[in-house]
């Protein structure tokens, strides 16, 4: 019987699954790796660490689920998180570690970038916000910054793009990366020349854009012979985690939009046409030539709660962080909306939409002497579901939605879809105990089509079922809007303060 390999590239982990091409899950697994933090505002990984993960998770997982089942791999599609920047040499030698989304060194550059007529332009044709996280800005940090590390390079990598060239031999990004780039035109699916200008590149210096589709060359013959499979498996690029989360959530027309809570998040919505915002809060990726993923997304999802977990929690094993967030949830599950005017503010990593500020930073607010832990805890994850709906009411402007499709580790947990549900009053769909599968759907469903079994992701899209519902409670949306307001009020009012703090760190 055949199957469907998909691995995903994720922010701290690797991810195989597989899946039969009825659609049914054969099995899944995972491998992490690190996140480094040498300075300030630096996010970088190792991505040579990354490949091994992912060829050891990969091997493990065909010798334990797939080989001993006798099924015959038809295809392996990939997909990644965006925005990271890896420069190589000549010789394909990467030069240091990547620079991963979540890197705020380009703060400067971004801003420079943001408030000039070239900055409003590349965002019209690009439809990536400007802001530190697009490897645009992390380029020019490195030409300003690092000379001898940008003049050394060859070329710009993704970590995706990276990892299939050491598959392949080919360096090939797929439309979606490649857009989230802020040097893509997304209207001509070309490079931008103007941003290529300003970054002091030329085309050469990144990898070909192709089609989401797209088969790269086959697998060397090493990694056939190391992981068991024959020549004939066919490799699909596939797209960034994003775009394959909205497409696994069964969001694609119009009255939907998928929420993702990972250790970033997002906010999306589908459609055939691009979302123009004026003030530039918002991102348009490309999915297809005729589909675009639109949307906002915010740094500090579950990364802020496991932080919160690893710095307060009761941890009754060593290392065994999901038994803590559990108890935590269960703690804060005991206070009423609104943690007694406790009101959080989760910036912990800088914010990206709405605010796009690099220089945001976290707060407590309303605390007084009857406040406890339990109170903290709940107050922690509405600080992080109150962004979630700031850039929802972004969204709304441009496009309306009736319910939200929940995916990612913690839209599994009850409480945090129940309290969704509540803060935006809109129906929320999951499959709870499944939550973070939607990524591995979403490839799944871009495979399939490649292999003929749907016409189109349109159809592909329509299979989707996600079972569990969570309904809104009015009482407590009346309750979430009153600390919301105080929420965005506290945001714009500590603007400058963020950027005082911020300079501060710099003269130290």
């Amino acid at each position: 019987m055949d199957c469907v390999i998909t691995i995903e590239i994720g922010t701290g982990a690797i991810r195989v699954a597989a899946f039969d091409l009825n659609g049914t899950v054969i099995g899944s697994s995972k491998g992490s790796y690190p996140t480094f933090h040498a300075k300030p505002n630096f996010s970088e990984q190792d991505p040579e660490q990354i490949f091994i993960t992912m060829l050891y998770v990969l091997k493990n997982f065909l010798n334990e689920k797939v080989h001993p089942k006798k099924y015959n791999v038809a295809c392996i599609c990939f997909s990644s998180a965006m925005h990271s920047v890896l420069p190589i040499d000549k010789n394909g030698v990467p030069l240091g570690n990547a620079m991963v989304w979540s890197d705020n060194r380009a703060k400067k550059e971004a801003d420079d970038l943001k408030h000039s007529i070239l900055g409003k332009s590349l965002y019209k044709a690009t439809g990536t916000p400007i802001h530190a996280m697009s490897p645009l800005n992390k380029i020019i940090w490195l030409k300003t910054n690092d000379k001898n590390r940008f003049s050394s390079t060859q070329k710009f990598l993704s970590i995706k793009t990276y990892i299939i060239q050491q598959l392949t031999g080919e360096y090939v990004v797929d439309y979606s990366v490649a857009s989230a780039t802020g040097m893509l035109n997304i209207h001509t699916l070309k490079w931008e020349e103007e941003a290529l200008q300003h970054a002091g590149i030329q085309t050469g210096a990144l990898a070909d854009v192709v089609s989401v589709f797209y088969s790269p060359k086959k697998l060397k013959k090493e990694f056939q012979t190391s992981l068991g499979l024959h020549d004939k498996v066919k490799l699909i690029i596939g797209s960034s985690d994003g775009c394959m989360a909205t497409l696994g959530s069964g969001v694609w027309g119009d009255g939907k939009a998928t929420v993702t809570i990972e250790e970033s998040g997002a906010v999306r919505v589908a459609g055939k046409e691009i979302l123009e915002d004026e003030t530039q809060r918002l991102f348009n990726y490309v999915l297809t030539e005729h589909d675009y993923v639109s949307g906002g997304p915010t740094n500090n999802a579950g990364s802020v709660f496991e932080w919160y977990a690893k710095q307060f929690g009761d941890f009754k094993k060593a290392f065994d962080l999901e038994d803590c967030m559990e108890n935590l949830i269960n703690d804060a599950s005991k206070v009423a909306p609104g943690s007694e005017g406790l009101i959080f503010l989760p910036y912990l990593q800088g914010e990206r939409a709405p605010i796009w500020n690099a220089n945001a930073r976290g707060v407590y607010f309303g605390l007084n002497i009857k406040h406890e832990q339990q109170h903290f805890i709940r107050a922690t994850i509405e600080g992080i579901l109150y962004a979630f709906y700031s850039i929802g009411k972004s969204l709304e402007e441009h496009r309306c939605f009736k319910s939200l499709s929940a995916n990612g580790s913690f839209s599994a947990y009850p409480l945090w879809a129940q309290m969704m549900a509540d803060i935006f009053n809109k129906p929320v769909h999951t499959q709870q105990g499944s939550g973070s599968d939607s990524v591995a759907v979403g490839s799944f469903l871009l495979s399939a089509t490649a292999l003929g079994i749907y016409k189109d992701l349109d159809e592909a899209a329509a299979t989707v079922n996600l079972p569990d519902q969570f309904f809104p409670q009015i009482q407590n949306h009346n309750v979430y809007m009153k600390h919301h307001a105080i929420y965005e009020r506290l945001t714009e009012k500590l603007l400058d303060e963020f950027e005082a703090i911020a300079e501060l760190q710099q003269e130290n």
